[in-house]
């Protein structure tokens, strides 16, 4: 299926139906049930138990059975597969606006700053955990690279994502400086000597870096209770760490990562990659080459992380890299058989259904945080911090199965989904039909 080019007197609209590419409507399904793998531990439980199994969850062999599977197949692996999809669509959209002889820069800024707006009403008012915000504002740096050829783009993203290493053991080096520093300070408190300024700076300083980094067990209850409190409470609580988030992530993983993985995306969609047009022995090699390359790499990192005992210093140095590499290599793996799966036409009812959960991403990932902090926080049912890792899996399960009707019986009857309207409506200024 190719995108008919259609006269400038045609408006800029959303893409239709008959101009969608079905293999990247299955594989932003496969996508966005595949995140929810690993947001379920940060809608479950305190932030430090989704880099650390040791710290709750449960460690018996079923619960780390169940980290060291989503650690080898799902962690950072789907994410990475959801970027380069957001890279390939601002190739479609753009390429589709110009064919039109539009220019796409206007509407498309206008797309990603209602998506940052979203995207902050969800990390403020309903999960931490929001991609929204930082995907539209690294989205549009990535605009600026959307002529360049793939090979190009596939360079710039090599030189991109061994940044966030680098940075990531640059703090692991100020925080190690830090800790000295405070300890001496700390000796200067316990001789009961006087502070200056600058040294009661550091050591509130310290404090919220370390409850972050290094959380006791009081910062973990301390943090048990915030969610299980009422709906204000938890507002409160989690509006400065939205904010830290907001600011930091790009910094050290958006521009970097993020971004690298936009611009592979746009590499493939030029490539005939994401679209299903390379042959079935392309795909075959692609998946083969991803996994025997990739889940080597990602097993390591597991075995690495627990030979350490999951010590975020070490992780910042050294015991991210493997994954870090591995990821993407396993993403490829994924994307290659998804692409596989739609050569051959097999399970096609049941990819079909994945489609739609695709061509509903926005709300399906919205819905995953309206049903999930219902069922673990306070105002909910108030299990938060009281589900062990294994079990957790039961919820993602239903979630799940739950998508995959809802988004079939809804497309069966309109355009898109819910905010996928609302959106396009806003992008374009246009109420968009939905019937």
């Amino acid at each position: 299926m190719t995108v008919d080019a259609e006269t400038s007197s045609v408006p800029v609209g959303p893409v239709e139906a008959g101009q969608r590419f079905i293999s990247l409507d299955r594989l932003r399904g496969v996508a966005i049930l595949g995140i929810l793998v690993m947001n379920i531990y940060a809608f479950a439980m305190p932030f430090i138990a989704y880099t650390n199994p040791l710290r709750m969850g449960g460690t018996e062999p079923w619960n780390l059975g169940t980290w060291f599977l989503s650690h080898l197949l799902f962690d950072q692996k789907f994410i990475s597969i959801f970027a380069m999809l957001f890279g390939a669509g601002l190739v479609l959209m753009t390429d589709r606006a110009e064919a039109r002889g539009r220019k796409p820069g206007p509407i498309y800024v206008r797309r990603q700053l209602w998506l940052m707006l979203i995207g902050a009403i969800h990390g403020y008012l309903i999960w931490v955990g929001d991609i929204l915000f930082v995907y539209a504002l690294i989205g549009m740096l990535a605009f600026l690279f959307r002529k360049r050829q793939p090979r190009t783009l596939i360079i710039i993203a090599c030189l991109l994502l061994p940044m966030t290493l680098l940075l990531n053991l640059g703090n692991a080096v100020q925080v190690e400086v830090m800790m000295k520093e405070v300890a001496t300070i700390e000796a200067l408190v316990e001789s009961e000597e006087a502070l200056d300024d600058e040294q009661t700076q550091l050591l509130d300083d310290w404090e919220v870096q370390r409850a972050f980094m290094m959380p006791t067990d009081e910062d973990v209850e301390k943090e048990v209770d915030a969610y299980r409190g009422s709906y204000s409470e938890i507002v409160a609580y989690r509006a400065p760490i939205v904010a830290m988030l907001q600011l930091f992530i790009p910094i050290f993983y958006g521009i970097w990562r993020v971004g690298a993985m936009m611009l592979i995306g746009m590499a493939l969609m030029k490539l005939g990659v994401l679209t299903a047009e390379r042959s079935r022995s392309f795909y075959t090699r692609f998946m083969f080459a991803g996994y025997l390359l990739g889940l080597p790499l990602s097993a390591f990192s597991a075995w690495d992380l627990y030979a350490h005992s999951f010590d975020p210093l070490y992780t910042m140095r050294i015991g991210g890299i493997a994954n870090y590499i591995g990821s993407i290599l396993v993403a490829f793996g994924h994307i290659g058989l998804i692409m596989l799966i739609t050569k051959t036409g097999a399970l096609q009812r049941v990819m079909d259904r994945f489609a739609a959960v695709g061509r509903m991403a926005l709300t399906n990932y919205l819905m995953h945080s309206l049903i999930l902090t219902t069922v673990f926080y306070g105002y909910g049912l108030g299990l938060y911090g009281s589900v062990p890792r294994f079990l957790q899996m039961a919820f993602v399960a239903g979630v799940v199965g739950f998508q995959l009707w809802i988004s079939t019986w809804w497309l069966a009857r309109f355009r898109f989904g819910p905010v996928e309207w609302l959106w396009r409506s806003a992008t374009y200024w246009k109420v968009q039909a939905m019937k």
